[in-house]
This record gives C-alpha cells, structure tokens and sequence, in this order.
C-alpha cells in the first residue's frame, strides 16, 4: 500500500472514529432528552434507523440488517480496491475516502446496535428532513464530489 492510499484510507479511518464518537456523545446525552432544539431550524434528537436513507425499508423483518451490511462491505472493498488503485486523483481519493467512512460508520451501528444511530434533525415550517448522522453526511458530500469530479472539465495532458 502506497503513502497516498495509506492517507486516503486514514482520513476515512479520521472520519469513522468522529462519526462513532458523535453518535456515542448523541446516545448517552439524548436518551434523557426527546429533543434538545439548538436553533430555530435545527434539533438534537435520538433516533434509530433500521433502513436506509429516509427509513426506506425500516419496517421490514429485519432481513434489511444483513442486506444493508452486506452492501456496505462490498461498496467497502471496491473503494479500497479503487484508492489502491487511483491515490493520486485526489479528488477522486477523497471522494471515495468520503464514501467509505460513511459506510463503515453505518455498517458499524447496524452490526453493533442493529439499527443506525441518527441524531441531526433539520426542520422548517413544521416539515422535518430526516433525521441523519456524520455518515451520512460523510456520503452525501463524497457522493456530490464523485458527480463533480466525473462532470468537471479536465486539463488536456501535456506531452
């Protein structure tokens, strides 16, 4: 493994422990708090996804758990694979370093807990966005970046 992958891969490890840490600081403060409203348009709040984005499949069996781990380690090492393979495309690299940290971060609650641990509750006149945590924050952004990177207009190589 190369000096380049080995940063990619600690950001992503940076990024895992901030979001486990996060939703530890959310556990054992919010489960004595409904919801703890920070400004006019932003709550604290304690929830537990058993889905995936916007609770889709939350109220499933439960067979949902091993599906949503299992994509998570697939989607984990095909982005190892490709920061192994294209570690110096930074924007590429931190992208998929995005990605990953949030999938492992959310693979990890739903191994450990069984469900995700969300805790962000955004909200404007009396409608609320799902709640959501740094993984999936960590996800939306690496995503947004992968589409910017594969639209933006590249240099031509000199040579």
């Amino acid at each position: 493994m190369g000096l380049r992958t080995g940063f990619w891969l600690g950001l992503a490890a940076f990024i895992v422990a901030a979001d486990q840490l996060a939703k530890l600081a959310a556990v054992q403060y919010l489960a004595a708090n409904k919801a703890v409203a920070v400004t006019p348009f932003f709550n604290l709040v304690l929830v537990y996804n058993s889905g995936a984005a916007f609770s889709i499949l939350s109220d499933a069996a439960g067979w949902q758990r091993a599906l949503f781990i299992a994509i998570a380690v697939v989607a984990s090492v095909w982005i190892v694979y490709l920061l192994r393979q294209y570690p110096h495309q930074r924007l590429f690299a931190l992208s998929l370093s995005l990605v990953l940290a949030g999938a492992v971060g959310n693979a990890i609650d739903r191994i450990v807990v069984g469900a995700v641990i969300d805790f962000l509750d955004f909200h404007a006149l009396g409608y609320h966005w799902p709640a959501f945590n740094v993984a999936d924050s960590s996800i939306t952004c690496g995503a947004a970046l992968l589409i910017w990177d594969a639209v933006r207009p590249r240099q031509k190589a000199e040579g």
